[in-house]
C-alpha cells in the first residue's frame, strides 16, 4: 500500500469514527453547559428568595413568618404587607416563567418543586390569598392558572 492509499485510508477513518465521536462529544457539552445554566438560574432566583425573606424579617411587625393574623395592623403596616406580597408574587412568577415548562425533564421538574413548594407555603395563608387577585392582574397567563391552581390545593387543605 503506498502512502497516498495509506492517507486516504486513514482519512476514511478519522470521518467514520471520529466524526460521530465529535458530533456526541459536542452533544454531550451542550447538554452539561444547559444544565449548569439551569442550575445557575436557579441559585440566582433562591438567592432572590433569601433577600425576599430577609425583608419579612426586616418587616417583623408584620408577622409574615406567623402562620395566622396577629392583631390588627395600621394603614402602613398594610401598605408594607401588600408591597412585599407584590414582591413575591413577581419573585413567583419571574420563577415560573423561567424554570417551569411542560415536559420538564427531571432536573428541571426537581428546581421547578422547590418554587412550587415555597407557594404552596404561602399559598396557605389566607392573608396572602385574599391578596392574590389584586396582584396577579396583567401577569403570564400560565403562572396566573399555576399559583390560583395551588391557591385551590391550599385553601382544600392539600
Amino acid at each position: 500500500m503506498s502512502g497516498m492509499e495509506w492517507l486516504e485510508a486513514a482519512s476514511y477513518a478519522v470521518t467514520i469514527v471520529g466524526l460521530p465521536f465529535a458530533i456526541a462529544v459536542y452533544l454531550l457539552d451542550q447538554r452539561r453547559e444547559r444544565q449548569n445554566e439551569e442550575e445557575e438560574l436557579f441559585l440566582r432566583l433562591s438567592d432572590e428568595y433569601a433577600d425576599f425573606m430577609r425583608l419579612v424579617l426586616d418587616n417583623a411587625d408584620l408577622h409574615l413568618l406567623s402562620p395566622g393574623e396577629k392583631g390588627t395592623l395600621s394603614e402602613e403596616q398594610r401598605e408594607r404587607k401588600q408591597a412585599l406580597f407584590a414582591i413575591l408574587v413577581a419573585l413567583f412568577e419571574r420563577a415560573y416563567v423561567l424554570v417551569y415548562e411542560d415536559g420538564m425533564s427531571r432536573q428541571q421538574a426537581r428546581l421547578w418543586q422547590s418554587w412550587a413548594d415555597y407557594m404552596h407555603e404561602w399559598c396557605r395563608r389566607p392573608d396572602f390569598r385574599a391578596a392574590l387577585p389584586a396582584l396577579l392582574h396583567g401577569e403570564d397567563p400560565g403562572f396566573v392558572a399555576a399559583i390560583n391552581r395551588i391557591a385551590s390545593e391550599a385553601m382544600a387543605g392539600r
